[in-house]
């Protein structure tokens, strides 16, 4: 195993403090320590030091590369749960893998399906009874309209040669095309993760990873009884982070599987609002998992007396919370400079992460109070501009319109999942700092 610099990596005091990942932290480390990472950084091979190694992966600052894989294709059996019509390009795409096909209640019969059920049972129920029938040590999920690109299979295999790694995500991209639906999913699927590579964690950059191609450890679905099959959306979610609770799971964006986006947008919403009715359960399951927004005490005060029309106090507040951090960094030899810095990005990510939240997850309580104000107005205004800005295949215009209606669906979904789990924890943020707890975690001397 050899370790890649995860691009937020910083160093100081002669590389033993370093920072970064997602959720960001400071890590300090002995001076072994810091010399085992100046040689893995360099290129050379983890032969020492192993649990630091394991530590700085978990936590996202360094990505491992594998030479090898002593697990291969003949080790993986491909579960496809279909309801409708024939995965005829999947099936093609997967050359001599085993595969077993789940038809759930299709109103015209898959023909050669592994298993039938009469009448539609879901997607849990389907990959369940797929995922039994399996005798391989790793089984694939793939959805029925998705397409595995050449070559996807052995950059996940790799990491299988850690034993705690026990699901390996690749990046799912949305099928091009020249209509504005499958241009707006070019860059906007909600299945599509990014491009840099790290460690599935809730609450992370990478907060989830979805079932429409996951390559897992049989023995691993054995252990958590598989999926929820009384959760008709969300249930990837559930299992993924039932799976973080126990083992690693990582995304890995060099191995890609094309999917089809929706056949119309009516289909995208109504998607994007079951996707939002989960979070209601996934709530009740994982509790702050599931939060909207994650954020500091500091962000908020600042952000709020700026909503009131008092950015003065708002800059002292800031202020104060700079000076703070600085004093709690300086002693693990991180500038004050770099301390600012810290604060000023943070109170920014923050604008962007409520920003988000009242577009998305509160909209459908957000929107109606803002509009009765001018302040409310302006503030609204600003959410929605937000998405001028963002890299997209359509004009800004027509991006922003897509992603207002893909914001507020999802938004409606939420609340319509809350009031079905009578449970308002999908809506509530969570303050990072609550309790005497730092907004920046800082762990102790490491080798």
């Amino acid at each position: 195993m050899r370790l890649v610099a995860d691009p937020s990596l910083q160093r100081w005091d002669d590389g033993r403090t370093v920072a970064g990942g997602s959720p960001y932290r400071i890590m300090r480390l002995t001076a072994r320590g810091g010399e085992l990472l100046d040689d893995w950084l360099a290129g050379e091979p983890v032969t020492s030091g192993r649990s630091l190694a394991q530590r700085l992966v978990r936590t996202g600052l360094v990505h491992p590369e594998h030479d090898t894989a002593s697990l291969g294709p003949d080790d993986v059996t491909v579960v496809i749960p279909v309801r409708g019509e024939n995965p005829t390009a999947l099936l093609a795409a997967l050359g001599g893998l085993r595969v077993i096909v789940v038809d759930d209640g299709s109103p015209t019969p898959i023909p050669g399906a592994t298993i039938r059920h009469d009448t539609a049972r879901g997607p849990a129920a389907a990959r369940n009874a797929g995922w039994r029938l399996a005798t391989t040590p790793l089984v694939a999920f793939l959805d029925a309209d998705t397409v595995p690109q050449p070559g996807w299979l052995a950059p996940l295999l790799r990491h299988f040669e850690a034993p705690d790694v026990a699901a390996m995500a690749p990046r799912v991209l949305s099928v091009p095309g020249v209509s504005a639906l499958e241009r707006y999913e070019q860059t906007r699927s909600p299945l599509d993760l990014g491009p840099q590579p790290g460690p599935v964690l809730p609450g992370s950059r990478i907060g989830y990873v979805p079932t429409a191609a996951l390559l897992v450890r049989t023995e691993t679905l054995a252990e958590l009884g598989g999926f929820d099959e009384t959760m008709r959306f969300g249930e990837d979610v559930d299992l993924v982070w039932r799976l973080t609770a126990r083992h690693q799971v990582r995304y890995e964006p060099a191995a890609i599987v094309e999917h089809a986006p929706r056949p119309s947008w009516p289909a995208l919403l109504r998607q994007r609002y079951g996707y939002g009715c989960s979070a209601g359960p996934l709530g009740r399951r994982h509790g702050e998992h599931v939060a909207p927004v994650r954020i500091s005490l500091w962000s908020v005060l600042t952000w709020l007396l700026i909503a009131l029309g008092r950015p003065r106090l708002a800059l002292a507040v800031t202020g104060a919370a700079a000076v703070l951090l600085a004093r709690k960094l300086g002693a693990l030899g991180i500038p004050a400079t770099e301390s600012i810095k810290l604060a000023a990005h943070g109170n920014l990510g923050a604008a962007r992460l409520l920003g988000d939240a009242i577009g998305r997850s509160w909209a459908p309580l957000a929107i109606p109070p803002l509009l009765l104000t001018k302040r409310g107005r302006v503030v609204l205004a600003l959410v929605a501009a937000r998405h001028l800005a963002e890299k997209g295949e359509l004009d800004p215009m027509r991006h922003t319109l897509a992603r207002v209606a893909d914001d507020a669906a999802y938004g409606c979904g939420v609340l319509r999942g809350v009031l079905r789990e009578r449970s308002t924890i999908a809506l509530r943020p969570v303050l990072t700092d609550r309790g005497g707890r730092s907004s920046v975690p800082v762990s102790g001397n490491s080798a």
